[in-house]
């Protein structure tokens, strides 16, 4: 992973708060591996982790009722 691809990713997570986004939506797994909630103050919310969440919580459901 390149530094200047992190700082980038960065940049227009800010841009896009500045513009008015109250969140971004982190829709590729493969930027999750480059940006973190730690790394921004803007919310960020990291699709492959709420669908992982959510499948297993369906998994663990009670299926016989």
């Amino acid at each position: 992973m390149k530094r200047g691809s992190r700082q980038r990713y960065l940049a227009i997570i800010d841009s896009l708060y500045a513009q008015g986004a109250q969140a971004v939506i982190l829709g590729c797994t493969e930027i999750a591996m480059l940006v973190s909630q730690q790394d921004t103050a803007v919310p960020l919310y990291d699709t492959t982790a709420l669908h992982a969440q959510k499948a297993v919580a369906w998994a663990l459901t009670d299926s016989s009722s």
